[in-house]
């Protein structure tokens, strides 16, 4: 009995010193200020350390590197210390003792210290978790998602699988953040039914969580980047979030919000404004070459004149700092603010050329297209960009990779790339998409077109190809049987060649899956249609049939590209009255929630289709709206800028002829002065033979004025005055043509800003107008809204209008005598409504 109680009290004395040893050895981490008296720790006690201790411990590495800049971090350093390789072999030991949420917890820690992906300790990690994987607490499981999707394995089996998990215990996730984790890292194997339990899910979570943690808002952002859906209730809610969480955020975070609402085409005016106030306060703070370019390039196209300059002499003081991607993201936004800075440009080009072997083929695109918009001349580094996409487009079997790799050859100067392009091109076709297919064709057009050195058996050669890239797409629309993906593909599909060549297949497609046109789609439909340029009625009832039985369930901001192809291609619907009424009902009660450039666009697409809302109109010519607007143009590129004021004029000069009951003043009479003067008054040679050939039939090039200006700023081909007898009368100043140093014709600007002169009694204006193919919907002579807008304004002026149809210069040669005869006829009758 003595013995055994002896040996109870010796074992009892064993266990307290070990607890004693191992409170001392965790008392010592905790302690620990910096990295090295952590090591110094794992050091002196090696023999000693549990799991619990290795689980501290390169948490508290963690948490110190972030704590700092990251241009101060000093992860390298840590990773090559001595004792990090120990931590890392007694981590790997231990791992089968390890508590389900430390496994996880550790794996989250070394790899943020930036151990690599494929090493032992990290494949022992995820191959113990992937065990454990339908044991995992939800918190812990969207962590190992992150785990996952920071190792590219974000569409792997395991992220299938927790998925799978998420699926069947979504009604137990109770934390904001855990929802919005693992909805980012799940988003690219979500089926629709589990995208739309999420976003109910996240939409309720955004109701009641804490609004001053933005992150969860920008992750379910990411989700809905990442699966292409741009539910508006939903982005809303997230965007009211991150406004009010602006002043927190860095460039950084910033760059990646803007970037996400531009991919997504969801405007928020509000958000940029409160951006770039929050991007100018970061201003000074932002002196090292990271954070400063990620201001440089969100700040940059927003910004004033002053405020580039300023960003560029900045930028030119630390151009030689830039990292390779910095030089890239540097090189695009100077693209895209079209800066004339050849300082910067050249530096910029330098640092580029240095790090030319570390882009990949997407950042040759990038870069290739950022100098090709600059016209920045540097034959060295040009040269070595083609050489090393021919190495790149050599080795490359991924579709889209070489469908860039195309694109990048055609944006340089040519070279004889021999079969290259095509055996590369020729091995892919069959897997590419129609966007994909649609850049290649244009690309390789291009160089046939172009290049004066292609013989005609390279022609043939890449005539063949041509006819290649033809088959496939033919195939793969006849083959199409879901409209949602064929939208998805032709989403990106551009220039007129491919559609030129295959519009009739394509609508005979869209209509073969009419069946498919829900309020779902019936937006990206529109966009197609009125991108395509072509009228097709079947298509265009059936989406007004869509809208007017499910205008309920179409967002509000749908409504502007929902509409536009019947108003831009002039298309009466049968059931247009009821279309139009639906759909203004259905956006007047959120007037005050679109966006001010958007609302004007709105306005303006109504107008051409002969429709005014009072409220509509009224709230934009109010002073509040016109203030909210200009503030809004001070954030959107320079093309997106004039592109909306003009379309403002327009608006304003529709209302101002057609609806004088709402007294909008016409404001814009400076504003189209100055259009006229920055116009550079050339005169065609095709409009130098109809005016001789008018002054001929009228009696004298003084009976025809040739690019007259209406009031409200309409120009007009030729105008002339008729007297009751309908008899030419005479202009007493004459538009005066001249020849140009260039030996062009252009007429002076005087004659354009002339006053009106008064008619005699029963006199009348006459505007002859010749309509080009931009005037018409394609393959046919059904004129557009634009067209014929202007017609029913110019004679609400006055003016008998006179519309001579599809006339070019290519034309005009061949059909000259013809021509001349219909002029004639319209010298004599000048009908009252004629169109030709």
């Amino acid at each position: 009995m003595f013995r055994l109680r002896t040996v109870h009290l010796c074992l009892r004395r064993l266990l307290h010193r070990g607890t004693v040893n191992q409170d001392q050895v965790l008392k010592q981490l905790r302690v620990c200020s910096v990295e090295e008296q952590v090591f110094d720790v794992v050091g002196r006690n090696k023999a000693k350390l549990t799991v619990n201790h290795v689980s501290l411990a390169v948490e508290m590495l963690w948490q110190f590197q972030k704590e700092r800049p990251e241009l101060l971090r000093t992860v390298e350093l840590i990773k090559s210390h001595p004792q990090f390789l120990t931590l890392r072999v007694l981590a790997e030991n231990k791992i089968a003792v390890m508590e389900d949420f430390m496994l996880v917890d550790i794996l989250y820690t070394f790899l943020r210290l930036n151990v690599d992906p494929h090493d032992s300790l990290v494949q022992q990690l995820v191959s113990e978790a992937w065990l454990r994987l339908d044991k995992f607490p939800m918190a812990s499981l969207s962590k190992f998602a992150i785990c996952l999707k920071d190792q590219h394995l974000k569409r792997s089996p395991l992220m299938g699988r927790i998925a799978s998990i998420v699926d069947q215990k979504l009604s137990s996730i109770d934390d904001a953040r855990v929802l919005s984790v693992l909805m980012m890292c799940i988003s690219f194997l979500v089926s629709p039914r589990l995208r739309d339990a999420l976003i109910n899910k996240a939409s309720h979570f955004l109701d009641t969580m804490d609004p001053s943690d933005y992150n969860n808002a920008r992750r379910v952002v990411q989700f809905l980047h990442y699966v292409k859906y741009n539910y508006q209730p939903l982005l809303e809610k997230c965007n009211q979030i991150l406004l009010r969480n602006i002043s927190k955020m860095d460039a950084k975070t910033i760059r990646v919000l803007i970037g996400l609402y531009e991919f997504m085409q969801f405007n928020q005016c509000t958000f940029r404004l409160a951006a770039k106030r929050r991007l100018i306060e970061l201003t000074d703070s932002s002196t090292d070459p990271i954070s400063f370019t990620k201001l440089f390039v969100t700040l940059a196209p927003m910004a004033s004149l002053e405020t580039r300059e300023r960003l560029e002499n900045t930028a030119l003081l630390l151009a030689d700092e830039l990292s390779a991607l910095e030089a890239m993201e540097m090189a695009e936004t100077l693209a895209e603010i079209q800066s004339r800075n050849l300082s910067l440009l050249n530096k910029i080009g330098s640092v580029i050329q240095k790090n030319i072997h570390v882009y990949k083929p997407m950042e040759l695109f990038k870069i290739t297209q950022a100098l090709y918009l600059l016209h920045y001349k540097n034959p060295k580094l040009i040269t070595t960009l083609r050489n090393i996409s021919i190495n790149f487009l050599q080795r490359s079997v991924l579709p889209y990779e070489v469908t860039m790799l195309t694109r990048v050859l055609s944006m340089l100067p040519c070279a004889r790339f021999k079969d290259i392009v095509m055996s590369r091109v020729d091995a892919v076709a069959t897997q590419c998409n129609l966007g994909e297919l649609s850049i290649i064709s244009l690309a390789v057009a291009k160089w046939v077109r172009n290049d004066p050195s292609y013989c005609h058996n390279t022609l043939n050669k890449y005539g063949r190809l041509l006819q290649t890239l033809n088959r496939c797409r033919h195939k793969r629309l006849q083959k199409a049987d879901k409209l949602d993906l064929m939208l998805k593909e032709l989403k990106f599909s551009s220039g007129d060649w491919f559609e030129e060549k295959l519009l009739e297949e394509t609508i005979v497609t869209l209509q073969r899956m009419m069946d498919q046109i829900n309020w779902t789609n019936v937006k990206d439909l529109a966009v197609l249609l009125t991108r395509m340029n072509h009228l097709c009625p079947p298509l265009m009832d059936r989406i007004s049939s869509v809208v007017i039985q499910d205008i309920d369930k179409i967002h509000h901001s749908a409504i502007y590209p929902t509409l536009r192809p019947f108003s831009l291609l002039n298309y009466d619907s049968p059931q247009a009255d009821q279309l139009y009424k639906a759909c203004i009902q259905r956006f007047t009660p959120h007037i005050s929630s679109f966006e001010p450039y958007m609302l004007v666009m709105l306005g303006h697409s109504l107008a051409l289709a002969d429709y005014f809302p009072e409220v509509l109109i009224k709230e934009i010519f109010s002073i509040n709206f016109l203030g909210k607007l200009d503030s809004q143009l001070e954030t959107e590129p320079d093309a997106i800028n004039m592109w909306v004021r003009k379309r403002l004029m327009e608006l304003n000069r529709a209302v101002c002829l057609e609806c004088p009951e709402f007294q909008v003043p016409w404001f814009h009479e400076h504003y189209c002065q100055k259009l006229l003067k920055k116009g550079n008054g050339m005169v065609s040679p095709v409009y130098q033979q109809i005016h001789q050939m008018l002054g001929e039939v009228l009696g004298g090039s003084h009976f025809v004025r040739i690019g007259a200006v209406s009031p409200y700023f309409y120009t007009i081909d030729f105008e002339c005055k008729l007297d009751k007898h309908l008899q030419p009368l005479p202009y007493s100043d004459q538009a005066t043509l001249h020849i140009s140093d260039t030996k062009k014709l252009y007429w002076e600007r005087k004659s354009v800003e002339h006053s009106r002169e008064d008619l005699p009694p029963g006199a009348q204006r006459v505007a002859v107008d010749f309509l080009d193919s931009k005037c018409f919907c394609r393959h046919s002579h059904h004129m557009k809204g634009y067209t014929l807008i202007r017609k029913r304004h110019l004679e609400i002026l006055g003016y008998r209008v006179v519309q001579v149809g599809n006339v070019n210069e290519a034309d005009f040669t061949r059909h000259h005598i013809y021509l001349n005869m219909r002029l004639n006829i319209i010298s004599v009758f000048f009908i009252a409504d004629p169109t030709f």
